[in-house]
């Protein structure tokens, strides 16, 4: 089968290969998928730059879609033939979905709504769950102030909606006028250009002086300066999902004082309770059309070097995907 791998750490250029290898087999409670579209996330490119391959060949990419060819022991044969979203497919593996097979445990192919196409069930694994997560870890959203940072972000595209769908009060910060569209596009009404207006004055005026009470946070290590000001509401719920430095400092004394309630996860590490949850209700949201999805570019496999440029260019709005059959 043709697939995209590296064996080193570097550039896409230098490390990416595309070639012709094995076919991988399927094995007890496991799915065979013939794989459609690939989807190409921030933590891909991460992993092939600097994290040390687990494996002497890595087919990067833990996102895609496709059908199931064939299905192992123990799975039920009426699932050959399903259109599936995949999750997690390269996570503690070496085996991703930038190829045109790839065999995983059947749960990690979820049935996919009739009414999605096989480029937006690329974007589901990493960018809709992780938003999923963070909504499902806030509580009591309707009529609440809640602060996406990165509103135009894969992510925080899913997030707004979500959250909207509940009935909060969405304010998003935005990095370009492209991003703020998107964000514009599905109903935020309040976005914050964070490179250009102070973001903290700029949520108290919002508000008028009543901060916001939730927030959905893809950099920690920025949105911990708002916690001291008024911008974040006394019992506030933040919930994190990244940060662009790891090691910071921060007052235990503000965090005390205001009752501030922190939350961090890692969408690669949900519960199984969580998963499942987050699983059916996303597909249950696109099955009832309530879901947008935003792929920003597409390339072939064979251009699978140019995909990851196109992720670390930070310059695509939406979600890079790869069409393999």
């Amino acid at each position: 089968m043709r697939a995209a791998w590296y064996t080193k750490n570097g550039s896409a250029k230098d490390t990416l290969v595309l070639g012709d290898i094995q076919r991988p087999s399927v094995g007890a409670g496991e799915v065979l998928v013939k794989i459609k579209t690939s989807g190409v996330n921030p933590s891909d490119v991460k992993n092939r730059k600097g994290r040390p391959p687990i494996s002497p060949q890595i087919i990067p990419h833990s996102d895609g879609a496709g059908v199931i060819e064939e299905v192992g022991a123990g799975v039920d044969p009426a699932r050959k033939g399903e259109r599936v979203w995949l999750w997690n497919a390269q996570f503690g593996r070496a085996h991703g979905t930038a190829c045109e097979f790839v065999s995983l445990p059947e749960n990690q192919a979820v049935k996919m709504p009739d009414s999605l196409d096989f480029a937006s069930a690329a974007c589901l694994g990493i960018p809709a769950l992780t938003a999923f997560e963070a909504v499902r870890l806030c509580h009591d959203l309707k009529d609440q102030w809640v602060l996406v940072t990165g509103a135009g972000s894969s992510v925080g595209y899913y997030a707004c909606q979500l959250l909207l769908l509940q009935g909060a009060k969405v304010i998003g910060t935005v990095g370009n006028k492209a991003r703020a569209q998107l964000a514009k596009d599905i109903g935020v009404n309040h976005l914050i250009h964070y490179k250009d207006e102070p973001v903290a004055e700029r949520i108290f005026e919002i508000t008028q002086g009543q901060g916001v009470s939730r927030v959905i946070d893809l950099d920690f290590s920025s949105t911990k300066e708002l916690i001291a000001t008024q911008a974040v509401a006394h019992h506030a719920q933040i919930v994190c999902y990244g940060s662009n430095e790891i090691d910071f400092s921060m007052v235990f004394r503000t965090l005390l004082f205001k009752s501030i309630e922190l939350k961090f996860f890692l969408v690669y590490d949900l519960t199984p309770q969580a998963r499942q949850f987050d699983v059916s209700g996303l597909n249950q949201l696109m099955s009832e059309g309530k879901i947008k999805h935003c792929v920003a570019k597409t390339f072939p496999l064979e251009e699978v070097v140019l995909a990851h440029e196109a992720v670390e260019s930070g310059l695509c709005v939406g979600n890079v995907v790869i069409e393999v059959s």
